[in-house]
């Protein structure tokens, strides 16, 4: 009954702002290159830490393609996540000529906390972001990790040619595409809804290697393909401004100071009752407000949260199908 008082309550939008007229979905925004990131920046778990450069194979190799997932977090929690349905996505190779296997993933260079939340770092007035994300290839397959909670089933077989125009896209996406972006954000859950943003993480950089190689000529077996998307359910949302227009010199204080507030409860916490403190202000901003606020493109939006506010879902997306010939393969 709560929850149905709460979905007939409008949300609250601060004084001043209006809807833009544009095209939805906001496209992500690539990068002519990658930064150097902050030294403030600090992952618990190492990126990518047995990483090597991809290997170039003979155009005569057949290269089998596998999908690879597990639970999020499984060499911590084992598939405790994998019970929400919280998945992890990545594609591992095989060379016919030589043996090899090589696993092929995309995630965040500090994990996901810092990817989604920022950090309010004292004597600085904007909120420090340590979001980039990155593709990681590396020798081997641990069969283990992805079989015992998850999958890893053979999908399509290519040519040697084929991987190596491959590995060129994944060269270009990587050093392009560097921002990690944990939601969607849509307007409701009906199907179809209108998309506001689309999320970049690492289900989409698989489907876009599945894309790409469909596009060179692979063709893919007939299996279903599901991942996870965490979706915020949000009406038009309103375009706030950057860093600059907003924390700068002559920027919107009223607004900083409620963005900065916003973000705050998001902070890690050292204690059990900072937690749930925190956790009942997440939930009046959120849920009885109506409000958040994204970090989208390097740009701000404010989000008229509707209900169901939050939604994990583990949704089919199919295999691409091919869109030229398949080299005999």
């Amino acid at each position: 009954l709560l929850l149905l008082l709460l979905a007939a309550w409008g949300p609250r939008v601060p004084a001043g702002l209006r809807s833009p007229r544009r095209r939805w979905p906001v496209p992500y925004r690539r990068f002519d290159y990658r930064p150097k990131s902050d030294p403030y920046c600090q992952a618990r778990y190492t990126f990518c830490p047995t990483g090597s450069a991809i290997p170039v194979m003979k155009d005569e190799d057949v290269v089998e393609v596998y999908r690879l997932q597990a639970p999020v977090w499984e060499f911590k929690y084992g598939d405790l996540l994998g019970h929400l349905k919280i998945m992890h996505d990545a594609v591992g190779f095989r060379s016919s000529l030589t043996g090899k296997n090589y696993t092929m993933e995309w995630y965040e260079l500090f994990q996901l906390g810092n990817c989604t939340f920022p950090h309010l770092r004292p004597g600085m007035d904007a909120p420090f972001w340590c979001n980039q994300g990155a593709a990681c290839f590396y020798e081997g397959i641990d069969d283990a990790h992805w079989k015992e909670n998850g999958t890893l089933v053979l999908v399509t077989t290519i040519s040697g040619t084929m991987f190596n125009e491959m590995a060129q896209w994944v060269k270009y996406d990587n050093e392009t595409g560097i921002y990690y972006e944990t939601w969607t954000v849509q307007a409701s859950p009906d199907k179809p809804s209108i998309v506001w943003f689309d999320s970049y993480e690492c289900s989409k950089f698989i489907q876009r290697t599945y894309q790409k190689l469909a596009d060179l000529g692979a063709v893919f077996k007939k299996i279903q393909t599901n991942y996870t998307s965490i979706i915020l359910f949000s009406g038009e949302p309103i375009y706030l401004g950057n860093e600059t227009s907003i924390f700068g010199p002559q920027g919107n204080k009223t607004l900083a100071a409620a963005i900065r507030d916003f973000y705050n409860p998001f902070k890690p916490h050292q204690t059990v009752r900072e937690f749930f403190v925190d956790l009942v202000k997440i939930i009046d901003c959120v849920i009885l407000n109506r409000q958040f606020y994204l970090f989208y493109n390097l740009e701000y939006w404010f989000l008229p949260m509707k209900f169901p506010y939050l939604k994990i879902i583990y949704e089919e997306v199919p295999l691409p199908v091919a869109s030229k010939a398949s080299f005999g393969v």
